[in-house]
Parts: structure tokens; C-alpha cells; sequence
């Protein structure tokens, strides 16, 4: 009888996990892991408080600034940076001062990424999910208008809705993200494709529910890394759309102006006036890889093969 209880009391030690053993505190949920990595990233967090600092400096930076974006300084035409005359980073041909301006253009390029990617993953995500869910001939339609719209010129494309809607500056940036979801539908049907095929899909389907929640619940969260990546590459060339459609007339018009703007101003007068560049490309160049940085620590964070 002795042998027996000893036995079962050993038994319990090795199976039976003892208070000491359980973890303390809450359990960690998916979302609470992938933060907990994110932040142990140290160039993301790094750029999380640059981008912080960047938007920071666009909404309250020009109330700040002792000079408008708009009003120029009578005194001081294309004047060199100065502490003494309040130009800190000068000012173009105009007078205008570029701090100032680069501040608000630096406001614009944000409202371009924020309004045209999030239009663009909106459209191509959900577009690719279907496309690739459903499959068969609705596939091959959808993935059909693709491919007419790739056909189409996408600037030409660009300046038609412009010309019929009007020269507004919101239409332009839900334009370019309508036009840029085509990369994002394709690479999202890509990877739709595979995850189909997982169990936990087909578990989902074999418990009866519809193929609209699946695609939401069970595919769109494992899509996450992918479009986040694409996300990230997709903002410069939002960017350069952007200025390239100012350049040309049907972009942001004066007295607004954003960074695309004004490194294609400052890019004709870098011999004669090189801050007119410098300054705003410093502002485009550190706000891009901040983008590029955050993006690639979501996608380590979220991605659900590191769970």
C-alpha cells in the first residue's frame, strides 16, 4: 500500500503542473505576442517614433513656423538658409519660405499615402481574396479585367478622372489608390490560393460557414505580412505618381504644394539652389524608409508563421 501511494505521488509530480509551473498573469493573446515583437524590434520602433516625430512636425509644425507657405518674404528671394533672417532652411525664387512650405508638402505627401494606400489595400485585398477563394471561371474574370486594366495606360487613366470629376485634391489621391490595387489583387490571390487549402479552412467549411466569412476571419488575417510589404513599396510610387501628376498640371496645385513638388522644383535650380532639393528629399528619403522600416517589423510581428 505504501509502494502505491508513493508511486501516485510521484506520478502527480512529474504530470501535475505545481503553482509555480502555471504562468502567471494573463494569458498572451495572438495581437499582445505580435506587439511584444514588434517593439523588440529595434529599427522599427526607431522609425515608429520618426514617423511619430514627422507627423508631429506636419500638422503643428507651420503653426509654428514664423513664415506662411504661401506669403513671401519681399526681402529675400532665393535666400540661402539663416538663423539670422528666420529662413532656416531659405527660401525659393519666390520668396516663400521652405521650411514652412516643406512642412505642408510634408503634410500632403502623408494625407497621399495614407488616403491612396489605404484605398489600394482596401480594394486589392478583398478583390484577391475573392478572386482566389472562389476560383474557377469567377477567377478567370476577374483576373481577366486585371489584365485589361494593366493594358490601359495608367497615367492617361489618371488624368481622364481628373478631367471628368475635377481638379480636387482628395479625388486625386482615392484616384491613384484605385489604380494601384492591381499588384495588390494579384500578389493577394497568390497567396489566397495556398491558404484555401489549410485545415483550418476546410475545418471552417466543414462546420457550414458561409465563404464571406471565411475569406474574412480565416484569410485576410494570414494575408497580413504580404500586403504589408507591398503596402510599404507601394507609398514612394504613390508618391512619385503624385509629383509626377502635379508636373504636369493635374496634381496638387498652388499655393499647395507636397514633397514630389518640391523636389521637382528644387531639381532645376540644384546648381543655383541646392536646400531648394536637399531639404525636402532629406524629409521624403527619411519618411520613406521609416515606412519601408515599420513595415518590415509588421511583417515579422504579424506573420503567422513566427507564432
Amino acid at each position: 500500500m505504501t509502494l502505491f501511494v508513493d508511486k501516485r505521488e510521484a506520478l502527480e509530480k512529474v504530470f501535475v503542473p505545481t503553482d509555480t509551473e502555471m504562468p502567471a498573469g494573463k494569458p498572451r493573446s495572438l495581437t499582445r505576442d505580435a506587439m511584444r515583437r514588434l517593439f523588440a524590434n529595434k529599427a522599427a520602433v526607431v522609425s515608429l517614433v520618426l514617423l511619430a516625430l514627422i507627423v508631429l512636425a506636419a500638422l503643428i509644425g507651420p503653426l509654428l513656423v514664423p513664415y506662411d507657405y504661401e506669403t513671401p518674404d519681399w526681402s529675400a528671394f532665393g535666400a540661402p538658409p539663416s538663423i539670422e533672417s528666420g529662413h532656416y532652411f531659405g527660401t525659393d525664387q519666390n520668396g516663400r519660405d521652405l521650411l514652412a512650405r516643406t512642412l505642408y508638402g510634408t503634410r500632403v505627401s502623408l494625407l497621399v499615402a495614407v488616403i491612396a494606400t489605404t484605398v489600394s489595400v482596401i480594394v486589392g485585398v478583398l478583390y484577391g481574396a475573392i478572386s482566389g477563394f472562389v476560383g474557377g471561371r469567377v477567377d478567370q474574370a476577374m483576373m481577366r479585367f486585371v489584365d485589361v486594366m494593366y493594358a490601359l495606360p495608367y497615367i492617361l487613366f489618371v488624368i481622364l478622372l481628373m478631367v471628368i470629376f475635377g481638379r480636387n485634391v482628395y479625388l486625386l489621391f482615392a484616384a491613384i489608390g484605385l489604380l494601384e490595387w492591381l499588384t495588390m489583387a494579384r500578389i493577394v490571390r497568390g497567396q489566397t490560393l495556398s491558404l484555401k487549402e489549410r485545415e483550418f479552412v476546410e475545418a471552417a467549411r466543414a462546420s457550414g460557414v458561409a465563404t464571406f466569412p471565411i475569406i474574412l476571419r480565416h484569410i485576410v488575417p494570414n494575408l497580413v505580412g504580404p500586403v504589408v510589404i507591398y503596402a510599404t513599396l507601394t507609398i514612394p510610387e504613390i508618391v512619385i505618381t503624385e509629383s509626377f501628376l502635379s508636373y504636369l498640371g493635374f496634381g496638387v496645385q498652388e499655393p499647395l504644394t507636397s514633397l514630389g513638388t518640391l523636389i521637382s522644383e528644387g531639381s532645376d535650380l540644384l546648381e543655383v539652389s541646392p536646400w531648394l532639393l536637399l531639404f525636402p528629399g532629406g524629409f521624403l528619403v527619411t519618411l520613406l524608409l521609416a515606412f519601408a522600416f515599420v513595415g518590415d517589423g509588421l511583417r515579422d510581428a504579424f506573420d503567422p508563421k513566427d507564432r
